[in-house]
């Protein structure tokens, strides 16, 4: 298939693709990836369609399209485009060309050879160290913007024509000769025109030797042919060194590395993991065609010298740039695995230092889904759709678990874990995770209110507990994962189980209750004593708390009701409970958290029982 070439009025504003197989329509315009011409504001975001027919290139003017499109100095909406024509829309000159790129696997006699090691080429001076700085000044705002590796080795290649203007052709080739490695399967049209589309596994035994055109330009637009050579790919990557051959066309050798007009080629390997078996071919031309060579070709190779520190300056920021997009997809892989908390940990630290179970402190938060036993039942013959509205559930837990800086530790069939203070011990740990929890609650309230949501007949019930635990990867030798053990853990799932009994949709233990009192302002968090409890099976009572969310919208207790159910709750202690009953009935009927009391109380005919303690025994989980 033939090529498009975008040029702009800069000579780094500029394309090369192929066109897509006979029928297949583009869209060219400002914005139209990726067949965009950022570069020029005189093209609308979408401005023309064009499509190759097998014979011409058509193009259709699209009605959104502000400014006209020339062809053979006239205005057209729409015209076919021959082999070698163009058109004009803007400043932006776009031209069909078909020309071919075949490697060459002949040794062609070169009339002097010369290799140089990255570390010599960066201890020579630039003869015009002024024009190359300025190329390499521009050389990250140029190929920065890039989306893709087939974006980026484009710009690269438009790097290489304008820093060296003898060059004819620049390459970036692969060298396909490591079979462990992922490679970009790249596809060749008639023309050379190179697409990358999928990743593949090359087989040793068919493509040990073979070389991709990850892509390639030309100064030239007419039907020149290219044949660049493969044995000096294949020696420069394999040497790890930059290798340089020059013709000398007067000498009457008929045998060049590309085609007629050229008389020099380098290539250039790019020492990189990021690129391996990667490298940058540049051939061309010097500046008196014919002229006899000198006998060694000395002044030529010092000539080419700048060319080639050039190369290899470029190629060294292009393995720098992939490595880093390398680094970024692997980081963004893992996003789905950590917490943004343990991701940041890891860019800074050694993730087995990281990743260590230890102990440290914690607040540990679970959060179990409402409403999931009976939707289940109702929707036993829908469990797809099922599946999904859990999930959505599930994922306001984990929102705001990590957009409150924690780490999701597990999840338990219908129920998330959170916890913080690790993988960096932080002093606002309770606060954050207390945030997170009163975030969920607010956001399923919210839900409530709108009967047609997906949601509505959720809700969840929330536990957290501070203490000692350890942290970290936890598991067998055969699957482990991030999370965090111990009695805090234990506890904090207690609390959530207790918020069905005492009413109440966030439970915290007493250690978090009394850090929120002292640590944080009632305009941000509140805190009221709930009971005394023992929970079945544990021997300990607790003093458990309800996390409450400053006195608004949110929440119709006043700070005057959260002291009259706490005088209550002193009394009730102490055994006087008609003392305790008469501050209950301070509190507002709709809190369903003073019916826990009020019917323990009217249950035992206001009287406490003989050897009262205070404690409450919790009947069951």
């Amino acid at each position: 298939m033939p090529d498009l070439i975008a040029q702009g009025s800069r000579p780094q504003d500029r394309w090369r693709r192929g066109l897509p197989p006979t029928g297949g329509e583009v869209v060219l315009g400002r914005t139209a990836e990726p067949w965009a011409t950022v570069w020029d504001d005189r093209i609308s975001r979408k401005h023309a369609v064009i499509c190759w027919n097998g014979n011409q290139l058509v193009v259709q003017k699209l009605s959104e399209a502000r400014n006209a499109i020339f062809y053979r100095g006239q205005q057209r909406e729409r015209f076919g485009v021959q082999i070698g024509e163009h058109f004009v829309i803007g400043q932006t000159t776009f031209t069909l060309v078909d020309q071919q790129v075949h490697f060459s696997q002949q040794i062609s006699p070169a009339f002097n050879e010369q290799t140089f090691s990255a570390h010599l080429l960066r201890q020579n001076r630039y003869r015009d160290a002024d024009r190359r700085i300025e190329v390499l000044g521009k050389l990250p705002e140029i190929i920065a913007g890039s989306s893709s590796d087939e974006e980026l080795c484009m710009r690269i290649v438009n790097v290489m024509l304008l820093g060296i203007p003898q060059a004819a052709f620049v390459a970036i080739v692969k060298l396909k000769s490591h079979p462990d490695e992922k490679l970009a399967e790249v596809v060749l049209g008639d023309s050379g025109a190179s697409k990358i589309v999928k990743e593949t596994r090359p087989d040793p035994r068919t493509s040990a030797d073979s070389l991709d055109i990850l892509h390639w330009d030309c100064r030239s637009l007419s039907g020149h042919h290219f044949t660049p050579s493969g044995q000096l790919v294949r020696r420069a990557v394999q040497t790890s060194e930059s290798v340089l051959h020059i013709w000398n066309r007067a000498v009457g050798s008929e045998s060049f590395t590309q085609s007629e007009n050229v008389d020099w080629a380098f290539c250039t390997p790019i020492l990189s993991d990021a690129c391996p078996a990667w490298a940058i071919y540049v051939a061309g031309d010097f500046a008196a065609p014919g002229q006899m060579l000198a006998s060694d070709g000395a002044d030529e190779v010092d000539a080419l010298q700048d060319d080639l520190k050039f190369a290899e300056l470029t190629g060294t920021t292009l393995g720098a740039l992939r490595q880093i997009r390398s680094l970024q997809r692997r980081q963004d892989s893992l996003r789905h695995f950590f917490a943004p908390v343990v991701l940041e940990a890891l860019s800074q630290r050694d993730p087995d230092q990281v990743l260590s179970p230890r102990q440290t402190d914690v607040t540990v938060m679970f959060c179990d889904l409402r409403g999931f036993s009976k939707r289940s039942e109702d929707s036993a013959d829908r469990l797809l759709e099922l599946l999904q509205r859990v999930s959505d559930a599930l994922g306001i837990m984990t929102h705001h678990i990590l957009r409150n800086g924690g780490v999701v530790g597990d999840f338990h069939g219908d129920a998330a874990m959170g916890f913080w203070g690790w993988p960096i011990a932080e002093q606002q740990s309770i606060q954050h995770a207390c945030q997170a929890a009163l975030a969920i609650r607010s956001e399923f309230e919210k839900t409530a209110q709108q009967s047609a949501h997906p949601l509505a007949d959720f809700r969840a019930g929330i536990g957290i507990s501070s203490g000692p635990a350890v942290a970290g990867r936890i598991g067998t030798t055969d699957q482990v994962k991030v999370t965090v053990f111990g009695p805090v853990v234990n506890l904090a799932a207690r609390l959530e189980t207790m918020t069905k009994q005492l009413q109440a949709s966030i439970l915290v233990d007493e250690p978090t209750a009394t850090w929120v009192r002292e640590k944080v302002p009632t305009s941000i968090l509140r805190i009221r004593r709930v009971a005394k409890v023992q929970p079945f099976g544990m021997n300990t009572p607790l003093v458990v708390s309800e996390l409450l969310p400053p006195c608004g919208e949110d929440s119709f207790l006043t700070d005057a009701h959260i002291e009259a159910y706490e005088n209550a709750l002193e009394h009730f202690l102490e055994g006087r409970w008609p003392e305790a009953f008469r501050f209950l009935h301070q509190v507002p009927a709709e809190d369903r958290v003073k019916d826990f009391l009020t019917v323990f109380i009217a249950q035992h005919q206001r009287t406490p029982p003989s050897g009262w303690q205070g404690v409450i025994q919790l009947p069951g989980k």
